[in-house]
């Protein structure tokens, strides 16, 4: 997974993050909390009406193909919706769900619209600065329905970098791992990019 740090283009600091272990010196499970918004990686396709909305989350399907082996999900549905329909104020929530999962677990991560991701991602460090742990926004710039879909693999990298990289807010998309703020979109290449650069 290719990475690149807030304001150039050094690797972010990559965390060795020791297992807590209990009395018996076996190693615990990290606590992921995985806080789900909509978005077009959570988009199924409505046979009725022809087009793809968010209904229903397809989250525990996708996380049941996965061996997520010494981690330990932690689902937060906080909403369902495509991220062009987000207001401020439900940016602002998934910003306050984000420090507040970041407190009483060892890392967050974020499902989230493409569209409107950047905002959130510049909002999470408006309103909480550099939280306690890794916090990781991704997305999906084709739904899991779809055969050519790049859900699976942008969850996967996210998943593994809020194990690997320092606290911080970021984005994991596409085989890269970008810092926040000073993400953006870019449409035109369908990922997301360094404003910058």
């Amino acid at each position: 997974m290719a990475a690149a740090g807030a304001g150039n283009a050094a690797l972010p600091a990559l965390a060795v993050r020791a297992r807590v272990c209990d009395a018996a010196g076996v190693a615990t499970k990290l606590r992921i909390a995985l806080i789900s918004t909509g978005g077009t990686i959570e988009k199924t396709y409505d046979e009725l009406e022809g087009v793809l909305d968010n209904r229903a989350s397809v989250l525990d399907v996708v996380l049941a193909g996965l061996q997520l082996h010494g981690v330990e999900i932690v689902r937060v549905p906080l909403m369902n919706k495509d991220s062009l329909e987000m207001s401020p104020q439900d940016h602002e929530l998934i910003a306050r769900t984000a420090g507040s999962m970041a407190e009483a677990h060892d890392g967050v991560v974020i499902v989230h619209g493409t569209d409107r991701l950047a905002v959130t991602g510049d909002r999470i460090c408006t309103s909480i600065g550099t939280p306690r742990v890794p916090i990781v926004l991704t997305g999906a710039m084709r739904p899991y329905v779809m055969r050519n879909t790049d859900a699976l693999q942008n969850l996967t990298e996210a998943l593994l970098a809020v194990q690997l990289v320092a606290p911080g807010v970021y984005v994991a998309m596409h085989n890269r791992v970008l810092r926040f703020p000073g993400v953006v979109k870019d449409k035109d290449r369908g990922t997301f990019v360094r404003a910058d650069g």
